[in-house]
């Protein structure tokens, strides 16, 4: 079984791409390079590790690891790269699958906890996020928006576009999309790159539309690829989880769990997680310095452990699992690739106390295998089933999971 671990970078960034500290004792004009009369250095050793993958086998999956009460199984299998999860009130699960250019949509006729029906509903090229609200569902490509009527045996009608101007992927390609209390569409729009400043303003934001897509606009910016958000059943806030800045070693930069708010900066590409300079950008344009865009940033609420690469979140509003876990969020931690010891490859649950987040825990975990070398999941979707359930997707071994009581 083959795994790599390779030492990929150690840079000194000198001169005209790091600036020199003021004289002042702060903390942040200690470290912060403001100007260009003396040159600074940083030295930052990172790393590339990819686990083998392993089969998603009875025996690896007899050993994944959730709370005393509950269990997980396969819910379906053999389903290609299953990535975002959208669940109707009637129950029927709809999984994009971006590779294919796919929305599937799966049945649990018989109530067994096993889908029985797997049927394409669309076919869209780069498809990957989606929503539902109401009749309707909302499927995000790269550059495009679409909504269709879902029809009473739950495939849809022919989509139509309602928007066809997002920018350019580049390195973050995976939109997604989620109707807001406020009954406006928002749409996660991350970065082209790992660290740069973006020629398109659109990039590395979240934009706001009409449900028919007129009247898009930036809410916030400064986040280079939230994948995950959702709206706290309770509050009604926008909480998203932000993925970190690779290249900068192993636990730099954390993932961010930020409350997003509209007209807020949150950073990217200048400063990312607890109010930390980027070292490996330029300052920010303009004469503005970087303890100055400090104070135009909005930090995280919490961290999260670098690289660990969240995906989608969905906010628990069952009645099956046990009273504290309502209102609290599950997240899927896809896992890491620029970290010498493996981070995420599983679900971990978001608490919050008073309408406010206060800590992570494992949920669902097992997937990385044979001490960590090796992994039979890479988590994508996590989504809330009417019967109470929790459903993640894996693209890796094309696997949807059930986690559910005894």
């Amino acid at each position: 079984m083959k795994t790599w671990i390779k030492a990929l970078a150690i840079v000194a960034l000198t001169s005209g791409l790091l600036y020199s500290c003021s004289k002042n004792d702060d903390f942040w004009s200690s470290i912060i390079p403001e100007t260009e009369d003396e040159p600074t250095s940083s030295q930052i050793k990172a790393y590339v590790f990819r686990p083998a993958v392993a089969p998603a086998s009875d025996a690896n999956i007899a050993q994944l690891r959730v709370p005393q009460g509950f269990t997980v199984k396969k819910f379906a299998a053999e389903l290609g790269k299953p990535r975002i999860l959208a669940i109707s009130d009637a129950g029927n699960v709809y999984a994009s699958d971006r590779e294919a250019g796919t929305v599937m949509m799966l049945k649990d006729q018989n109530g067994d906890g096993l889908s029985d029906s797997q049927t394409t509903v669309a076919t869209i090229k780069q498809a990957h996020g989606l929503a539902i609200h109401g009749s309707k569902m909302y499927i995000a490509a790269v550059k495009e928006v679409y909504v269709a009527d879902i029809n009473a045996d739950g495939s849809l009608a022919s989509p139509q576009l309602i928007i066809s101007d997002l920018p350019d992927g580049g390195q973050h390609p995976n939109r997604t999309l989620a109707v807001g209390p406020d009954n406006l569409l928002y749409i996660s729009v991350g970065s082209t790159c790992n660290s740069c400043p973006e020629s398109n303003k659109t990039n590395a934001t979240m934009v706001r539309s009409n449900l028919d897509g007129s009247n898009k606009v930036v809410f916030a910016k400064g986040l280079r690829n939230t994948i995950g958000f959702g709206w706290h059943p309770q509050t009604a806030e926008l909480w998203g989880m932000d993925h970190g800045i690779d290249w900068l070693g192993d636990d730099e930069q954390v993932e961010e769990l930020n409350a997003i708010k509209q007209g807020a900066n949150y950073g990217w590409p200048y400063i990312h997680g607890e109010g930390k300079y980027n070292p490996t950008t330029e300052r920010p344009e303009g004469d503005t310095t970087y303890n100055q865009y400090l104070k135009l940033t909005t930090l995280p609420s919490l961290t999260y452990q670098a690289h660990a690469a969240p995906m989608q979140m969905a906010f628990y509003t069952g009645n099956s699992f046990p009273a504290e876990y309502k209102n609290d969020a599950f997240i899927a931690m896809r896992g890491s690739w620029n970290r010498s010891v493996p981070s995420g490859y599983k679900i971990v649950r978001l608490h919050f106390e008073n309408g406010k987040p206060v800590r992570f825990d494992d949920f669902l975990t097992g997937f990385l295998i044979n001490n960590n070398t090796a992994h039979f999941g890479r988590l994508v979707g996590v989504a809330v089933h009417p019967d109470g359930s929790l459903l993640v997707s894996d693209d890796t071994n094309g696997v949807i999971y059930r986690v559910s009581r005894l």
